[in-house]
């Protein structure tokens, strides 16, 4: 991992940047529909939009590599609504993959989301790899995603101690997210 990769809060002046780092990150996943940069634009003219967890990764030499945004959403049932945050999307740049920047971006976030109170995190992602921050599959917590994908992609993690404790339900994303 390059020791000087800086992990902070988005500016307005890396949006641009920011863009073509989602789009590179995803051009080659088969999974993609290559819309996640407009999901990024669209959450930050939202409510769900939280700016300290929309973080860049940035190299000595000041150029952004990767990013992530950890966006509100909420789990329910009939008994309860639950505040959650919702891992959308996690981006490196292809160069910059496998030397250790998802991993700085998303213990960043989640420490910082722990801070700001936030107890659960969610994300529909590779089984392989979102356990080592702690995600296990959201089912075996009585969370189900409101839309048809394998039951190992659908994850739930734990920021705070108890942070999952009686949280059952849908997964309800903002409409942001256009998900029907």
């Amino acid at each position: 991992m390059d020791a000087d990769i800086l992990i902070r809060q988005e500016t307005e002046s890396d949006f641009d940047r920011i863009d073509d780092v989602v789009r590179s990150a995803f051009c080659d996943v088969e999974e993609s529909d290559h819309t996640e940069h407009q999901l990024v634009q669209r959450l930050r003219r939202s409510a769900a939009y939280i700016p300290g967890l929309s973080l860049v990764a940035v190299t000595g030499g000041g150029e952004v590599v990767g990013h992530v945004l950890l966006s509100k959403v909420e789990v329910g049932s009939r008994d309860a609504v639950h505040a959650a945050l919702a891992v959308a999307p996690l981006s490196v740049l292809p160069a910059w993959q496998g030397r250790g920047i998802g991993s700085l971006l998303m213990r960043e976030a989640h420490r910082r989301a722990a801070a700001m109170g936030y107890g659960v995190a969610l994300v529909l992602g590779h089984e392989g790899y979102y356990p080592r921050f702690g995600y296990k599959r959201a089912s075996s917590f009585g969370i189900k995603f409101p839309f048809d994908a394998p039951d190992e992609c659908c994850l739930a993690a734990e920021l705070l101690a108890g942070g999952l404790d009686g949280v059952r339900g849908t997964v309800r994303y903002p409409e942001a997210f256009c998900i029907e």
